[in-house]
């Protein structure tokens, strides 16, 4: 709809024209600023130059076939959309079904790459965020045409596998009758018990005789690591987060020395005090960084630039990383490697995702045993259900911190959105059963014009209709939350409109059912592209 617009005017005028939503919808569906831009130009007064256009524009044919009005105002021009236009793009979208807003295959690529939480315990409330997130983009950039690939980079190397392996070995010699002391750096908590038991059943461990720790630790970590990785990713597929790829760190790796060749070559690096540093500060960075300690081990900045070199080796258009917003100083020093290695670093993008906090009837929510001193995300799904967690979640900005109350996701009024728009859905299947159970033909609701509609109606119609925009500006912008927004004020307009007029059993029955189809389509896509299945009863 927009875009029809903006492409009509745009062909008539000869110039770019913005259109806005007046903030007084009595104005009309658009509003312009063409005139001003044109003021200059033509050294004409922007009032005088609107009054002309509009002049202009209301006697064009095409244009009469899509406004019944176009007004000047004080060097604005208004458009409202006919009746008549409105009614046919209805058509269009109840015949796409859940295509409506759909757009074809584009040649434009993304990699996206989330979570990435280390394999060494269960995923936690803090890696939920990242998570419903880059799934929503995926699912929304795959909706607008285009290809997409999901990541999830598996950090199953370095010290945290040792530890992990050291824990868990540590936990079972606990458990067979052995004093132990925990060195400070251990993982805690019960699934460090349950992850010792299992490895004690898998390696048949009756007793610690002649068992040497090291190698135990080495052999413990590499299991305990793939338990752990299961169950992050049967957790992902209960949040509904899925991703087209895991990749090994470990595996990538194997190819740095290669890498760290390229880098000399291009400049990127330099030995000093017995460590290899990268120029990091040469892109922004306030100091270079060491890649290579002196006694030969890499720092955890290796294998990131090893793996940044491996997906722009998969050629994309554009590359995504969404990390918690510890991780802002980590952006120059991967962008100066990729510069180093040849690559254009302008691909990246780093989103930063901001912490959230949990309250439960005012207290903070309760830390899980099992994993010791954080909220586990299992506990929160199993709390507040998928489709609460995946909405809140994608409510607010990523660069902005997110609290709220899982005890108000028991409400069943507006304070809970997610309800407020499962509701709305519901109530026009609802009267969609009620209309067929007494006879009635949804292909009559089809066939039905929606003409003479009371000016909210005209409004929902028109708000159900712009579902396609309101999802590229997502897109564009980064900003999911605006789809829920979109979603939270169409549901309050169905509301409205329900509770001011009576809709089955009216003269006006077919078109009012009509216009709640339209309103219902909108909110199931929306619902889709955010995870969500919209319920058709509550």
């Amino acid at each position: 709809m927009h875009r029809r617009v903006k492409e009509l005017l745009e062909r008539v005028l000869q110039t770019e024209v913005v259109l806005e939503h007046p903030k007084d919808r009595s104005l009309g569906h658009y509003a312009s600023v063409v005139a001003f831009p044109l003021a200059k130009v033509r050294k004409k007064a922007p009032k005088l130059i609107a009054e002309d256009l509009a002049k202009s524009l209301s006697t064009h044919p095409e244009c009469q076939e899509v406004f019944s009005q176009v007004a000047p105002l004080n060097g604005y021009i208004n458009f409202t959309l006919k009746e008549e236009f409105l009614n046919s793009l209805c058509n269009e979208a109840l015949t796409l079904g859940e295509d409506f807003g759909k757009q074809p295959s584009k040649e434009e690529s993304y990699y996206v790459e989330f979570v990435s939480a280390n394999p060494t315990g269960p995923l936690h409330i803090g890696h939920a965020r990242g998570a419903v997130f880059g799934d929503s983009f995926c699912r929304l950039a795959k909706f607008l045409g285009y290809k997409v690939h999901s990541e999830y980079y598996v950090n199953d190397m370095g010290a945290q596998i040792k530890t992990l392996g050291l824990s868990v070995f540590l936990r079972l010699k606990e458990s067979l009758g052995y004093q132990v002391d925990y060195p400070k750096e251990c993982y805690q908590g019960e699934y460090i018990y349950e992850l010792a038991q299992a490895a004690k059943e898998h390696f048949k461990i009756e007793s610690l005789e002649g068992v040497d720790e090291e190698v135990s630790s080495a052999e413990f970590g590499g299991f305990a690591r793939d338990l752990m990785l299961t169950e992050i990713q049967e957790t992902l597929a209960e949040a509904s987060v899925h991703m087209d790829a895991y990749v090994s760190e470990k595996a990538v790796f194997s190819k740095s020395a290669e890498v760290f060749q390229r880098l000399e070559a291009g400049g990127g690096v330099y030995e000093e005090e017995g460590k290899l540093w990268l120029k990091s500060s040469d892109f922004g960075d306030e100091k270079d960084r060491v890649v290579r300690k002196a006694d030969g081990d890499f720092t955890y900045l290796a294998p990131d630039i090893v793996y940044h070199d491996y997906k722009f080796q998969q050629d994309y258009h554009h590359y995504i990383n969404i990390f918690g917003a510890d991780h802002h100083g980590y952006v120059p020093r991967i962008k100066a490697s990729l510069q180093f290695l040849g690559y254009d670093s302008s691909k990246l993008e780093v989103l930063l995702v901001q912490m959230v906090a949990l309250l439960k009837g005012g207290q903070p929510y309760k830390m899980s045993k099992r994993a010791g001193n954080f909220v586990l995300l299992k506990d929160v799904l199993q709390d507040m259900g998928k489709d609460a967690l995946r909405f809140i979640f994608l409510s607010k900005k990523l660069d902005t911190h997110l609290d709220f109350d899982v005890a108000s996701l028991q409400n069943t009024d507006s304070t809970n959105p997610i309800f407020y728009i499962h509701y709305a859905n519901a109530r026009i299947h609802t009267m969609l059963d009620k209309f067929t159970q007494k006879g009635g033909s949804l292909e009559a609701v089809h066939q039905s014009h929606l003409l003479d509609l009371p000016p909210a109606g005209q409004n929902l119609l028109f708000n159900a209709l712009n579902l396609p925009r309101v999802l590229q500006g997502a897109f564009n912008d980064k900003e999911l939350q605006k789809i829920c927004d979109y979603l939270k004020a169409l549901a309050a307009d169905l509301h409205s409109f329900y509770n001011a007029h009576r809709i089955l059993d009216t003269p006006q029955e077919l078109p009012y059912l009509k216009l709640c189809q339209m309103v219902s389509l909108s909110l199931t896509i929306g619902l889709k592209l955010l995870g969500i299945e919209a319920k058709k009863k509550m």
